[in-house]
This record gives structure tokens, C-alpha cells and sequence, in this order.
């Protein structure tokens, strides 16, 4: 039975995009199925207006003991008939046990932390892989398929007309940059997204713009590189999630560290340089597409695909350069036509 299905899934933000997917055939199967998610502050406007998502339950873990106790309230008239628990730590125990499922379906003791595998009733084993494919197993115990994959993540009709205004001032196609990611160790370095920032500019006649949240380090990464970059950048920066997905939505092209707006473009069909070093793509990287997009320096030359290698690798992300970059982007414009239909 799954007439009421209860998701935790609290954050990233790439996992809760992850996470789509799973929702969409949970509805597909069963449009009368009714979903619920539970999930923290920052990725929850992700599942505003989305159309299988009937409703959201915010969990503010940074309140401590009075979050806790606030989410069990909101949690107790809820009485899901299932709760899929996608999170792998112990954060995730809360909503699963306050959810009251007589189903609770997690990731085994192999693959999960923090002792999260006791309190799923149902565990689903297996090797650990890309992210997106451990939680499509999750669907495994309910019989539904998760094919095809689909995560209709787009903008509202309000949105559009706020991306429309904003693109508008741009004569030529724009790429989007994410310079800065929620660990220092997965970032670019610095220094060397203004010379990006020139080349995107005098090599292929695009124009650039900043995107990242409101905290210190992005907000001085940007002016960084603002100030450096002699074609000057648009600063998109800091004004929420929801503004962040709508100007993804009309890129001709992303690039970014592992990070999720990396996903959220993936999600949305824009072409997405990726920029690995200390994390694995294989693991982490855009699901299923833009492979040949990446610049890969985790893995050495040669080596064989491997999702289950999750050890970060300290000192790779310095050996990307902005020439790998360029290259990645050429492959862009010619592969995916980036920026040859932009104004047509």
C-alpha cells in the first residue's frame, strides 16, 4: 500500500533534485498517490509549485531541540503509509520515526552512517554508485519503475517573465559560472575564473554571469573576479534558490565545481561543464549526460568508470586549467550547438 508516500530527503540541493525523479514515478504509477516532503530550509523552494509534490514539511535542524520537537508536531497528523528515507546520516532519523510509517525503506548498514539503517524496517542493499542510481533503487521495495526519468523542474509562469526581463539585455549567449560550492576543497581556483571569464569573452563571444548565494566567501569570490575579469561579468548573486533556477533555466551553458546548481542544470536540459578534482563524476557528476563536458583530473588518465570511489582526492582541482576549460566549451558549441540559436 502507498497511498500516502512520506520522502525524506533534507539537503543538498543536488540530492533533493536528485530525489525528483523518484517522486515523478511514485506519481506516474498512481496519480492519487499523495506525496510528502520532508526537508531542510535551503533546498525546500526547489519543491515549490512542483507538480508532484503535495506538500512540503520544513525541518530546521540549526535550531537544535526546538527544531526537532517543532518537526515532530508538524509530523504527527501526517501518518504516511511509507516513508523513503534517501538520507544517509543521522539528521534523517528524526522524520523517519516521527513520520510513523508502518514502511520505513532506507539504504542498508553497508551503505548508510550514523547507525541510520536501524530504523528502516525495509533495506534496500547494494554497492554504492552514482547518487541519483542509489536513490532509484529506493523505488525497488514499492514495485514501480523509474522509468523514464523525468525531474520537471522549470520555472512558474511568473518566473519566466522575470527570466525574459532579465535576459533580455544580453545580445549575445550568456554562460553561467558558479564559482564557489558549500566546501572549499571542491572550488576552482580562484584566480583563474577571471581569465575564464576573457576567454569565454574574446574566444567565443559570450557574456558571463556570477551565480552562488548570499554568504561572505561567494559574495568576495564574485567581486574577485568582477574586479580581475576585464569583460566585465553580470553579479547575479544571493537572491535565493528559486531566482537561481529560473536564470539556469535560460543559459546556453553553465559551468561550475561539484556543486548543485551543476544538477539543477542537468535537471533542466542546459549543457553543464562540470570541474572535478576532489570529488569523483562518476559518483557526483551531471546523471547520464554531459559526460563529455566534464574535466575530470580525480581520476587518472585511463582509468576505468568507477561510481563506487568516494575517498576525495586533495590537490586535483589545481590542476584544471583554463585552457581544459576552454576546450570543454568548444566541445559545447560544437556537440550541443551552445549559443548558435541564441536570439532566434
Amino acid at each position: 500500500m502507498r497511498d500516502h508516500v512520506c520522502v525524506v530527503l533534507l539537503t543538498g540541493l543536488g540530492d533533493v533534485i536528485h530525489g525528483l525523479p523518484v517522486a515523478n514515478a511514485l506519481k506516474r504509477a498512481d496519480p492519487s498517490t499523495r506525496i510528502t516532503w520532508v526537508v531542510e530550509p535551503m533546498p525546500a523552494p526547489v519543491l515549490d509549485a512542483h507538480p508532484a509534490i503535495d506538500e512540503v514539511v520544513v525541518f530546521e535542524k540549526r535550531r537544535g531541540l526546538p527544531g526537532v520537537l517543532d518537526l515532530r508536531e508538524k509530523m504527527s497528523r501526517l501518518r504516511p503509509d511509507v516513508t523513503l528515507n534517501f538520507n544517509i546520516y543521522f539528521k534523517s532519523v528524526f522524520p523517519t520515526l516521527f513520520s510513523g510509517a508502518a514502511r520505513r525503506v532506507g539504504f542498508d548498514r553497508d551503505r548508510a552512517r550514523d547507525l541510520t539503517w536501524l530504523v528502516a524496517n525495509e533495506r534496500v542493499p547494494g554497492l554504492r554508485r552514482h547518487t541519483q542510481d542509489m536513490f532509484l533503487e529506493l523505488l525497488g521495495p514499492l514495485g514501480i519503475d523509474p522509468e523514464p526519468l523525468e525531474w520537471r523542474l522549470e520555472p512558474t509562469a511568473a518566473e519566466r517573465e522575470r527570466q525574459a526581463a532579465f535576459f533580455a539585455v544580453f545580445e549575445r549567449p550568456v554562460v553561467g559560472i558558479v564559482p564557489t560550492s558549500a566546501h572549499r576543497a571542491k572550488d576552482w581556483v580562484p584566480g583563474r575564473w577571471a581569465a575564464l571569464v576573457d576567454t569565454l569573452d574574446r574566444e567565443f563571444g559570450f557574456d558571463s554571469v556570477l551565480l552562488g548565494g548570499p554568504s561572505e566567501l561567494e559574495q568576495a569570490v564574485a567581486q574577485e573576479i568582477h574586479s580581475a575579469a576585464r569583460a566585465k561579468p553580470v553579479l547575479a548573486m544571493g537572491d535565493g534558490i528559486r531566482p537561481l533556477l529560473w536564470r539556469i533555466h535560460g543559459l546556453d551553458l553553465l559551468i561550475a565545481p561539484d556543486t548543485g546548481p551543476l544538477h539543477m542544470a542537468r535537471a533542466m536540459s542546459v549543457p553543464v561543464v562540470g570541474l572535478y578534482g576532489h570529488t569523483n563524476p562518476w559518483r557526483v557528476g551531471p546523471y547520464g549526460k554531459y559526460e563529455d563536458l566534464w574535466v575530470d583530473r580525480y581520476n587518472d588518465p585511463g582509468a576505468a568508470p568507477d561510481p563506487s570511489i568516494a575517498d576525495p582526492r586533495h590537490g586535483r582541482m589545481e590542476r584544471i586549467t583554463v585552457p581544459d576549460v576552454a576546450q570543454r566549451v568548444q566541445v559545447a558549441v560544437d556537440r550541443y550547438g551552445v549559443g548558435l540559436s541564441h536570439g532566434t
